[in-house]
């Protein structure tokens, strides 16, 4: 990575995590494993029922299973990393590591912006224009949208690392944090940051209001059509279409936008921290709970699952 090159004396960051308390270590270390795996098993099992169940091949489910697979990679980048340092009590990580890790983290946290902006639209033209759902979002339209969060989401990426690692690390290696979040990073640095963090509050703006537009505009057509609807069935059907996805993107921007919309200098650490768990670590988690509990067809799918595995358990036998 060019932007790194003499750029540093510093070789390696040491990360305090999240609290130094040795009786909170196994605690945490437990709580978060029962994440981690509540989120791998939530995310990787919907994009399993996805694949498997025909009758969720459509549009919606696409970019459903898509976002599954972010919220896996992103917790991913982070939460394996902490589990280690609770666990072995090391919390050392190279430069090299720390740029790595905040690459990827960025990466899919900015595909996932993307991909609710993406999913609104679907919402949008399924509810407030049924007839021609099927024209306007074809498998290739589908497919170009999803290319589009990905080419973006890495591009916001390299921008944002290029940005933090462009700084000079000269003494101060000690990250007041439980991962190489930006913010974090690019505060110890001992060159001049002001040009630095007003380039990743406006690329970070533009990136979050952008699709948060997209998201608006849509649901003011989304409850305009609701409101047209003659039928009580036609208000619930319509609602319950877009509750799973209006409950994703309240939680995912509320805690973003905290973090990262404000100057450095603003940051409070210990607050840092208990939102950053929560965007990195619960929303992930979070995301296919709601897309499943809130959704009859995921359900049935789970149901045609379930008495799918019994059925050939009970000829095996």
């Amino acid at each position: 990575m060019s932007w790194m090159e003499n750029r540093t004396e510093v070789s390696y960051f040491f990360l305090l995590g999240l609290t130094n308390a040795p009786d909170l270590q196994l605690p945490l270390f437990i709580t978060f494993l029962l994440i981690y795996t509540i989120t791998v098993v939530g995310n990787l099992g919907m994009i399993l029922l996805i694949v498997l169940d025909s009758q969720l091949h459509t549009p919606m489910y696409f970019f459903l299973g898509n976002l599954s697979l972010v919220d896996f990679c992103y917790s991913s980048a982070v939460t394996p990393t902490v589990m280690t340092g609770l666990l072995r009590g090391r919390k050392v990580m190279s430069y090299n590591d720390c740029a790595t890790q905040m690459f990827c983290f960025t990466a899919f946290a900015s595909v996932e912006n993307y991909l609710l902006a993406s999913m609104a639209y679907d919402r949008y033209a399924a509810v407030s224009k049924p007839l021609h759902y099927s024209t306007t979002m074809t498998p290739s339209v589908c497919a170009w949208l999803i290319i589009g969060c990905y080419i973006l989401g890495f591009l916001n990426a390299s921008i944002y690392t290029g940005d933090a690692f462009s700084l000079s690390f000269c003494e101060s290696n000690v990250v007041h944090h439980f991962f190489c979040d930006i913010p974090a990073v690019m505060v110890l640095s001992c060159s001049d940051r002001h040009i630095n963090e007003l380039l990743l509050v406006y690329v970070v703006s533009f990136n979050i209001f952008f699709a948060i537009i997209v998201i608006w505009i849509s649901y003011v057509f989304i409850f305009i059509t609701i409101l047209r609807m003659s039928t009580v069935a036609g208000h619930r059907k319509a609602v319950s279409t877009c509750a799973s996805h209006f409950t994703a993107v309240s939680i995912f921007y509320g805690t973003v936008i905290f973090m990262y919309l404000q100057p450095s200098s603003s940051h409070s650490m210990d607050t840092d921290k208990i939102a950053s768990v929560f965007y990195t670590m619960v929303i992930p988690m979070l995301n296919p709970v709601v897309y499943s509990l809130r959704n009859k067809e995921v359900k049935n799918a789970l149901l045609k699952l379930k008495n799918t595995f019994i059925f050939w358990k009970e000829i095996n036998l």
